[in-house]
């Protein structure tokens, strides 16, 4: 990789031109930076010397490559063997950079698959996330854990597999509930056999695999031949488990002929916004949808933005033999041959314009319609929302950025506070923020030291990322527009002595104090320069502020219960020198508990099997010196 670089005084073309000579003309990546060294833009060519040549010509280019263009303080490049190579490494640059020139992915959780694991002599089926690390079978991608969650508790009706923790699996003496309600065949306690519990698993996988019809047959025959020998308690087992099996079909909506494995991607755009709603289809079946909101310039058209979208979108996750687009790409034989390399087997991209597959395409681009409508509705409700705030709060202008904070302790232990952030797109999740309280000379319960602590650490780190307020405004970093605290005067003034001591100032605070009795709607606003007020009980910014401390108060409330929980999961055992998982585990079967290894006596640990004098001696001293 090269890298060259200008004086950051210097900024445009003439930047550009002077990195041209020394350029290769063969593929590779590019990245434009700003003066402060902020990456602007990704890019990837055939020819790098022609491509950044084309930057260095004035004139001929849209707003925003001109914008770009004038931007740019330096370059840098990275050459590649091919341009699919190229197109590769731009998509993983884009998703880690985040260029603001570049179309981006907002929403880039995984998508939730369906495991039957194979580390076990007793397959187990349950939901699974991330890195496929664990031997077994994946099924999916499901669009969202709710889709996911309602076809595993049919599968569990219908093929009686475990869910269970094979620790769970191993102590069991007897069925557990699962087994009582027909939802697990109990192999844990030989209710079945292995043979029988492997044929389950089979069925399973067929199911799974996109042979439902036959599972569905096979399913049929044995009841009926059970009902013919009138055992009728198998032949409802039987029917109960096609009813699973017809409740999962039912509940996936389209399911076309011919399309066993594609993923569908419609692009709509409207008010200078985009949406595009993907599909999947798996086995033959309609495992879902979501619909995405990437940020992209008003410039780029759907089919420059589908075509950066799908290189992000499969960059952490396989693709599927077939990709449906509502779109066709420029690039879009260079993108299937990339998705192939990705896959490591062909990947066809299609933009189909008549029959099933068409109507796949139209289906996805109305729901993209809807959806994008209903996003620029509550952006719009949204938008009014916060004039009101900024009217209510006399703010120069409506906050673009606001961030919320709260804490959450019982009497001072496990104290936490949190950051939430709101903006003209409602919550943004990915920039909350929890803080876990480090003073350790806190008194219990002293709510104005807990958020003395978190301004000062949240806005000392913003200082040094993007320096004195308004200098930068990078995604990086971000300033608020509009701080709000629970509490009332005295959080008020803690809050402000940050900020004075911070150098920072005419940034907007406002505590929210409770009403009397906690009565919600009677809340009393405190800001500095005015006498504490109220606003109208039936105000729709006043239940606009109640939402957004509520939302806080429930950050705050789950960040300080799973420290809790950690907490109380801790043992002291864990912190002793020498004690490993095996001697901690003879300590508490000879014990019972951590607690009662801390009263024993010196010759009761030596007595432990296989703790030797010398560790007996340690573990004693470990735990008188602690309550000395």
């Amino acid at each position: 990789m090269s890298v060259e670089s200008s004086a950051p005084s210097a900024t445009g073309p003439d930047v550009i031109a002077g990195l041209v000579k020394g350029l290769p003309n063969g593929p590779g990546v590019y990245r434009m930076l700003n003066g402060a060294g902020d990456v602007l833009y990704v890019g990837k060519a055939r020819n790098l010397k022609k491509r950044v040549q084309s930057y260095a010509r004035s004139g001929g280019q849209s707003n925003r490559i001109a914008r770009m263009i004038a931007e740019t303080a330096s370059m840098e490049f990275v050459s590649t063997t091919t341009e699919t190579e190229a197109l590769l490494l731009e998509a993983n640059l884009i998703k880690r950079l985040r260029p603001r020139f570049n179309v981006l992915m907002r929403d880039d959780k995984s998508f939730p698959y369906i495991l039957i694991a194979r580390d076990h002599r007793a397959p187990q089926i349950l939901k699974h996330r991330g890195a496929r690390s664990r031997k077994g079978d994946y099924f999916g991608p499901f669009a969202s854990a709710g889709a996911v969650n309602r076809t595993l508790n049919a599968l569990q009706r219908a093929f009686l597999l475990r869910s269970c923790s094979d620790s769970v699996f191993e102590s069991r003496t007897r069925p557990c509930l699962l087994h009582q309600i027909k939802r697990c065949s109990a192999p844990c306690t030989g209710e079945i056999d292995p043979a029988s519990y492997d044929g389950l698993v089979r069925e399973a996988e067929a199911f799974l695999s996109g042979k439902s019809r036959a599972v569905r047959e096979a399913l049929a025959r044995q009841m009926e031949a059970a009902a013919e020998q009138l055992d009728f308690e198998t032949a409802a087992t039987y029917r109960d488990r096609l009813a699973a099996l017809s409740h999962i079909q039912s509940h996936q909506g389209i399911n076309p002929r011919g399309i066993e494995e594609a993923d569908v991607f419609a692009c709509h755009q409207e008010a200078g916004q985009t949406c595009i709603q993907v599909f999947f289809f798996r086995t033959g079946q309609n495992w879902g949808n979501r619909a995405y909101f990437p940020r992209a310039d008003r410039d780029l058209d759907a089919a420059e933005v589908l075509g950066s979208f799908i290189a992000q979108f499969y960059d952490n996750k396989p693709p599927p033999r077939l990709v449906l687009l509502s779109h066709a790409p420029a690039e879009r034989a260079l993108l299937a041959e990339a998705l192939s390399v990705h896959a490591g087997r062909k990947v066809e991209l299609a933009t189909p314009h008549r029959g099933t597959k068409r109507q796949l395409v139209d289906h996805a681009m109305a729901n993209a319609r809807e959806a994008l409508g209903r996003r620029l509705a509550e952006s719009a409700s949204q938008a009014r929302l916060l004039e009101g705030l900024a009217g209510a709060f006399d703010l120069d202008a409506p906050p673009r950025r606001i961030e919320i904070y709260d804490n959450s302790h019982i009497t001072g232990a496990n104290a936490v506070g949190a950051m939430v952030v709101a903006g003209p797109e409602g919550f943004d999740k990915g920039q909350y923020r929890k803080f876990n309280i480090r003073s350790e000379d806190l008194a219990p319960g002293d709510d104005y030291a807990m958020m003395r602590e978190v301004l000062t650490r949240r806005f000392t780190r913003l200082m040094k990322e993007s320096g004195a307020r308004g200098e930068a405004n990078g995604e990086s970093a971000p300033w608020p527009d509009l701080v709000i605290i629970d509490g009332g005067q005295g959080q008020l003034g803690a809050a402000l002595g940050v900020l004075a001591d911070l150098g920072i100032e005419d940034l907007p605070v406002v505590a929210v104090a409770k009403g009397p009795d906690r009565d919600a709607g009677r809340e009393a606003f405190h800001m500095a320069g005015r006498a504490p007020f109220r606003l109208p009980l039936r105000d729709p910014v006043l239940y606009f502020i109640q939402r957004l401390r509520d939302e806080a108060h429930r950050f705050a409330i789950g960040s300080h219960r799973a420290r809790r929980r950690k907490a109380m999961a801790a043992n002291p055992l864990d912190e002793i020198a020498g004690i490993g998982p095996t001697r901690k585990r003879a300590l508490l079967h000879h014990f019972g508990s951590a607690k009662a290894v801390s009263q024993a006596g010196l010759a009761d640990l030596e007595a432990t099997p296989g703790i030797n004098a010398r560790t007996a001696r340690q573990i004693y001293d470990y735990f008188h010196e602690r309550q000395d």
